[in-house]
């Protein structure tokens, strides 16, 4: 059977953000498929909204959206009648849900995720130090991190980082070099530190390509450690044991995709902080009465 061609259109008055992504996780479960995608954003006026229609009468297909003005709303839905193609807005279902359990109205207000609120400047605070921290640099700044991460080079630590930082979250990336002594920052690390692994072939591979972008492939890879079977291998196993001596969680990340390595590393953040929370309730409040107090009575 012949696989048809859809035209998915996604028309959104923000950055179409939540559009996209709901988009992407719904066709990744639909295997074989061929969508096109058409994608509106910024669509707030009755001007832009012509061009939106325009495109759907040349290339008619199923409509998400996400339009907080009703007019233009209105419109859409009144076209997408005509045509014949199915037309969602992806959040009504949602907002009427919390409208419920809140007992209180939406605001009908476009973009109210993109505010440039405290949150938002912590994210770009957090962008900072990361440019600032990436691949070792600024290792006096590790004390100012949320979460440290370790790792071999070309282990997906920066990218992890970067997604940690739009979270809001101050990364620092300390790379694992083979001889090569660790920060002493990292003896007492104030914030959690995890560490980053991927298997032997997965990493010669990314390598490979790195050099490649970089010109230098088949330039003495026969004596290259960089790229050795066995010298990666080795390098792999021993920063493990680093972490292990040091009791640093690890993270394979050779199946898995930035997304998900970074949303393992929030678990672990949250699983440190629980333990030190938990150290400091049951901790004595003046430790010098505690050693006083723990000979016979």
């Amino acid at each position: 059977m012949p696989h048809r061609i859809v035209n998915l259109h996604l028309v959104s008055d923000s950055t179409g953000e939540t559009l996209n992504s709901i988009a992407r996780a719904t066709l990744a479960r639909f295997e074989d498929h061929h969508v096109v995608h058409h994608r509106w954003s910024l669509i707030r006026s009755r001007l832009q909204l012509d061009r939106v229609l325009e495109g759907l009468n040349h290339e008619p297909g199923p409509v998400l959206f996400t339009l907080v003005d009703k007019s233009l709303r209105l419109a859409l839905e009144e076209s997408c009648m005509r045509l014949g193609v199915p037309c969602l807005s992806v959040l009504d279902q949602v907002v009427e849900l919390l409208q419920g359990q809140l007992g209180a109205r939406a605001r009908e207000k476009r973009a109210a995720q993109h505010v440039m609120d405290a949150d938002y400047f912590r994210r770009i605070d957090a962008m900072h130090y990361v440019l600032a921290h990436d691949d070792g640099q600024g290792t006096a700044g590790i004390h100012e991190a949320d979460v440290c991460l370790v790792g071999v080079s070309r282990s997906s630590k920066t990218p992890t980082c970067f997604y940690l930082a739009n979270r809001g979250i101050k990364a620092a990336n300390v790379p694992i070099v083979p001889n090569t002594e660790l920060p002493p920052e990292l003896a007492d690390s104030p914030c959690p530190v995890v560490g980053l692994t991927i298997e032997t072939n997965a990493l010669i591979e990314i390598r490979r390509h790195r050099l490649r972008l970089i010109g230098a492939d088949g330039v003495r890879q026969d004596t290259n450690d960089y790229i050795d079977h066995d010298s990666v291998k080795a390098e792999i196993l021993s920063a493990r044991r680093l972490c292990n001596q040091h009791g640093w969680p690890v993270i394979d990340v050779t199946r898995r995709s930035i997304e998900e390595t970074a949303a393992t590393v929030l678990q672990l953040m949250e699983a440190w902080h629980a333990r030190r929370g938990a150290e400091a309730a049951h901790a004595p409040a003046d430790p010098a009465a505690a050693v006083l107090g723990g000979g016979a009575p």
